[in-house]
């Protein structure tokens, strides 16, 4: 399952790979409440990004009915 953070004022967003929606959501929200200074992310690329989380401009994580396929279907 991917997650997409957006950066505020900047065109960058960040995708990563996440096993639990859930904790991942629950992950952010926690840092957020308690001012932590930094987040730290590990792209789908393997770099590891540092985004100040009063910097954070959104956080999209995929369900799996989201899932993208391809082809046609009736």
């Amino acid at each position: 399952m991917q997650a997409r953070i957006g950066v505020a004022d900047t065109g960058k967003v960040i995708e990563i790979d996440i096993d639990d929606p859930d904790t991942f959501r629950t992950t952010v929200e926690k840092a957020m409440a308690s001012g932590e200074a930094m987040m730290w992310f590990t792209d789908s690329r393997k770099r590891t990004i540092g985004v100040p989380t009063h910097r954070l401009a959104y956080v999209e994580v995929d369900s799996e009915e989201s899932a993208r396929t391809v082809g046609f279907t009736p």
